[in-house]
């Protein structure tokens, strides 16, 4: 018997349509954040050890090193990407067992990814990126960003390495957060308040905090970067669009980063400029305007359709 939402929930309150208690959102968010922290980064270092073991490389020393991503290296940003695409089997784990609902659901609310949908939303950040570009031109600080201008870098085979981690990788990585903020977070605070706007801003905080210690204006990249993911998470009905503009967007940083810049200042941004604000913010709000009119366009459904009530145990598959 399997629990599935009921017709007509947004995606912020599909856990309503599982198994009833307030105590399970909050139980699942600590439970993710001791999972996402501690639990997931262990088990992801086990391969990563025996292969070190194998090759006849210290073991311990090969742990730090991949660890530590002041002096980042090719294999350590692997271990990072695999280790936040982690969030995904967690997230499906806790709507599964702590919440009766299928995985699926966390996708979206047909229960699926709609894959035709996410490549319209690539797309669309293709478009934004180049009012981005636009704007940078017209900001100050950007002229003189290390990451925008200046001297190429010389492609070696570091370079080469690093290229085929972000390209392979990075939509992991980029899934594995979406699935963990913009998907178990949306739905657990949506589920407790009942509200939109705390299935937007709260995750966006926790998403902002999660990237460690910044500066004010990363840290207000980050937060502005999680409500803008939120909402169009939030108004289109799932996380294609969301996935999209990470994956993306995490591209762009990574690939400059290669060609003008460093993969440690990428990983470790602390200083980043004010002025850096309207560029981030063109390309994030110019994507959510084109996400929202394209999705009205095409009838995107943004509400679930089943036949089962809130809370109801049926037997039957969810249509879709």
């Amino acid at each position: 018997m399997t629990e599935v939402p009921g017709e007509g929930l947004p995606y912020h309150l599909v856990q309503r349509g599982g198994r009833p208690g307030v105590w399970r959102p909050i139980v699942g968010v600590v439970a993710f954040v001791i999972a996402f922290l501690l639990v997931v980064p262990l088990l992801v270092q086990v391969p990563f050890a025996l292969g070190f073991a194998v090759s006849g490389r210290d073991v311990v020393d090969g742990l730090d090193r991949i660890s530590d991503f002041d002096h980042p290296t090719p294999l350590g940003l692997a271990y990072l990407n695999i280790a936040l695409a982690g969030a995904i089997p967690v997230a499906w784990l806790l709507t599964r067992v702590l919440h009766g609902l299928q995985p699926r659901w966390l996708a979206s609310i047909t229960p699926r990814i709609r894959w035709q949908w996410l490549l319209i939303c690539f797309g669309l950040a293709v478009v934004a990126l180049f009012a981005t570009l636009v704007v940078s031109a017209m900001v100050p600080a950007s002229a003189d960003d290390a990451q925008v201008g200046g001297h190429l870098n010389d492609f070696t085979s570091t370079t080469r390495d690093y290229l085929l981690v972000v390209l392979l990788l990075t939509p992991l990585q980029a899934a594995g957060e979406e699935y963990a903020f913009r998907g178990y977070l949306t739905q657990a605070f949506g589920n407790v308040f009942g509200k939109a706007w705390a299935a937007v801003l709260f995750p966006a905080v926790v998403f902002a905090l999660a990237h460690g210690s910044q500066s004010a204006p990363v840290f207000f990249d980050r937060f502005a970067f999680g409500i803008v993911a939120g909402l169009a998470v939030v108004l289109t009905g799932g996380l294609e669009a969301g996935i999209a503009m990470h994956v993306l967007n995490n591209w762009l940083a990574f690939g400059l980063a290669l060609a003008f810049s460093d993969m440690a200042s990428t990983l470790n941004p602390t200083g980043d400029s004010w002025w850096t604000i309207p560029v981030t913010l063109t390309q994030s709000l110019v994507y959510l305007g084109l996400v929202l009119w394209v999705a009205r366009r095409r009838g995107i459904r943004t509400t679930t359709e089943t036949p089962a009530g809130p809370g109801v145990l049926v037997g039957s598959r969810p249509r879709v």
